[in-house]
């Protein structure tokens, strides 16, 4: 084999500019261990790559460890390195499951591993690991069997505390936490049976024990208002305290526009600029103006310009990287940015000076996007609307509502004019339209929950929403034009299992979705748009949105499946997404005329941040739902014994899920609960048949039930039927009992 010395690295240059010692990269010891027929040891790696002396062979054996801990390189009982493609390993991220069993999630894309209680007592979720694949499960999964732990991702846990007979532990409220963690009786800090508390993990588990750990925080009574945020953040480890440097470091900003560095900005504060939110925002990121052009219309997207605050590799800058997200939980947030920036100096507040991002462009009458420029520029906001005071005035016409917007009320025409334009050409090119309710929790006093009502989107909302969507295209294509690093937002097709899953659900009402294997967005949009008026339209669009890739940030542009668009990046929400800011980064850059030598990311880098950032939205949305779903159950509780009509959302080989009318709240009625006769579950059909009755339960039918018990811990509301199903049965066909 052709011996390749430290001069044949392609990266030396960069790793040159890295380290004042520089060993060869990461990359050429791949390439050099790809060459070999087995695994090297350390020795040789190092001979054939020209590496001697003691400070590079050190060097050379922190890399190596490096590469192992990140799943490249697997170090074997011979001390030998070989690649872990080529053992046939796969690495990937464990997610357990509360029963024990768990499931390793491929780095690659591929096919889940299912892991074994047995191979799951030494993990917990989240865990990074080298598995092969030991072989295929009687339900036709590929088991996987750990090979190595990669990285370890719980350093603590939350939940709640339990004494029983002199043993002290923790039963995580993480569900996919499937370990109690032990709690020794010097390290129970003080804690209560039943008080709700943040347990330190001292000891990681083994394939013999459960983990160890000792109390760190108690947060207290399992009932006590706001406990559901405080859980939810640290269950899923939000940061929720700023580091003393961030502290620092945003102290010194003041709270208006700097009059110095303004010269080279487009002073832009003379157009009547609006922002439109909902009436309880507090961070402003994004105002609007539209006027009309020869043969169309010019829009005007100014957003906040967080990237002059917020400096790469800044303690601000780390901070927002490692949040990734603002985090919006009921009746409070868990922002990105501390409160100086975020509600302060980059919020675009009415009658004040702000630094901002324009995006100028020229739209024509068919909805299309002929021309785009963006600059720096220096704003004042004219208003701060909301979408009910914008549609009342604009799309309902009330008299009162038209005077107290004065002159602005023209330009809001104007813009209502251009989102008709918009929404027409989003329908032409066949964007999935999901109607799907959401519900907002209401408070009263002392955090208690008053009402769950639906969130009402009206036209206010649909303009800014394609005033935003138009912004992120001319984004996303400036930067695909200019082929630099950054991120967009990508949103994949449907995989095959999931479209096979919707076609039979639609098979049962009666429905068809065209397209064959491959169906375009458009062919989902005439699908949303024959079941407007069907009383099970709701559960059309829940199933539809299952069916649907989860869309993600990436720096490989492969267009966004949902919206039918082949360029799409995020650059509105700079104050709340991290991703945005990288955006701002990237365009600033072009604009500034800079070479791509000098930009600062390169690939590697961004499909890191990419991964990070999908985490952390990820992370959020979870945190969010549990947080609600806490809030849900504890209205439930004063409702247990009481009847509500519901709908049938899923069926499973257990029950049927009901989502309740008038509270939004969805529980599950048992497969015990539905009468005395054995009965049976149809995946293919998502139906629940009786063997001796025939009568059949599916998705989309109404029921009435009764509330019979709730678990706060558990998160779930128990339902029975009561007084017969509002529908009678359907005798099942027999192609339901195949």
């Amino acid at each position: 084999m052709k011996k390749k010395r430290r001069r044949d690295d392609p990266f030396a240059a960069r790793e040159a500019e890295k380290y004042a010692h520089p060993i060869p990269s990461r990359e050429h010891l791949l390439e050099l261990m790809a060459d070999a027929s087995r695994p090297l040891p350390m020795e040789e790696i190092a001979a054939l790559a020209g590496i001697t002396g003691e400070r590079d062979l050190d060097a050379l054996s922190n890399r190596l460890r490096a590469m192992r801990r990140d799943g490249q390189i697997v170090c074997n009982r011979k001390s030998a390195f070989g690649l872990a493609p080529r053992m046939d390993l796969v690495r990937g991220r464990v997610s357990g499951h509360r029963n024990g069993f768990g499931f390793l999630i491929p780095d690659d894309g591929s096919e889940d591993l299912f892991l074994s209680p047995k191979e799951m007592r030494p993990l917990m979720h989240g865990d990074r690991v080298l598995a092969r694949i030991a072989g295929i499960d009687r339900l036709g999964r590929r088991e996987g069997a750990v090979v190595e732990i990669l990285e370890r991702n719980t350093g603590s846990v939350v939940g709640r505390f339990v004494r029983e007979g002199g043993a002290c532990f923790v039963t995580p409220d993480h569900r996919r936490m499937h370990h109690d963690v032990i709690v020794p009786g010097p390290n129970t800090g003080g804690a209560q049976n039943g008080d709700i508390v943040v347990v330190e993990i001292t000891d990681q588990p083994t394939s013999r024990r459960e983990p160890i750990g000792r109390v760190t925080e108690v947060l207290g009574r399992h009932m006590a208002p706001g406990m559901e945020v405080d859980v939810a953040a640290r269950t899923y480890g939000l940061p929720t305290e700023w580091p003393e440097e961030v502290e620092r470091e945003a102290a010194k900003y003041p709270s208006e526009v700097a009059a110095g560095g303004l010269d080279e900005r487009a002073d832009v504060r003379d157009l009547p600029l609006v922002t439109i939110d909902g009436a309880d925002a507090k961070d402003f990121d994004d105002a609007v103006y539209c006027e009309p052009a020869s043969g169309g219309w010019r829009l005007y997207v100014a957003i906040a310009d967080v990237s002059a605050y917020v400096r790469p590799d800044s303690a601000l800058d780390r901070e927002a990287k490692s949040r990734g997200t603002s985090v919006y939980f009921p009746g409070r947030v868990v922002p990105m940015l501390p409160e100086v920036l975020s509600n302060g100096l980059c919020s675009l507040k009415p009658k004040v000076d702000r630094l901002c991002m324009v995006c100028e462009m020229r739209i024509d009458a068919g909805g299309k996007i002929t021309r785009s420029r963006f600059y720096e520029g220096l704003m004042r906001s004219h208003a701060r609307l909301t979408y009910d005071e914008v549609a009342a005035a604009i799309v309902d016409g009330k008299r009162a509502a038209r005077q107290k917007l004065g002159k602005l009320t023209k330009t809001l025409e104007n813009l209502y004019a251009l989102y008709k334009v918009l929404r027409r050409a989003r329908i032409k090119r066949g964007a999935i339209d999901l109607d799907t309710t959401e519900t907002r929790i209401v408070f009263g006093e002392d955090r208690k929950i008053e009402r769950i009502e639906p969130v009402v989107r009206n036209d206010a909302h649909k303009i800014i929403e394609e005033c935003m969507i138009a912004a992120n295209i001319a984004a996303g294509r400036l930067i695909e034009r200019h082929k630099l690093n950054s991120l967009y937002r990508v949103h994949a097709a449907p995989s095959e299992e999931k479209l096979e899953n919707l076609h039979v659900f639609l098979d049962e009402l009666g429905l068809r979705l065209a397209g064959g294997k491959n169906p375009a967005p458009k062919h989902f949009a005439s699908l949303l748009e024959r079941v407007n008026e069907r009383p099970d339209k709701e559960v059309v669009h829940t199933m539809v949105l299952r069916s649907l890739a989860q869309a993600m940030y990436q720096p490989k542009n492969q267009g966004h499946f949902g919206l039918a668009l082949a360029c799409y990046a995020h650059f509105t929400s700079p104050i709340r997404r991290y991703p945005d800011l990288l955006v701002h980064r990237a365009i600033k850059h072009i604009i500034s005329g800079a070479g791509r030598r000098s930009y600062a990311y390169d690939l590697e880098t961004m499909t890191f941040l990419g991964e990070h950032a999908s985490m952390t939205e990820r992370r959020a949305d979870e945190a969010t739902r549990d947080a609600v779903n806490w809030l849900k159950c504890e209205y439930m509780l004063g409702k247990v014994g009481e009847t509500f009509g519901g709908t049938v959302t899923a069926i499973t080989s257990f029950g049927l899920f009901v989502l309740l009318e008038s509270v939004y709240v969805e529980g599950l009625v048992h497969i015990s609960a539905l009468g005395h006769e054995y009965f049976h579950f149809d995946p293919e059909r998502h139906r629940l048949f009786g063997e001796r009755s025939g009568r059949a339960f599916g998705v989309g039918d109404s029921v009435r039930v009764e509330v019979v018990n709730v678990d706060l811990d558990e998160r779930k509301v128990d339902l029975e039927l009561a007084g017969g199903r509002e529908r009678t049965g359907k005798r099942a066909s027999r192609r339901g009992k195949r």
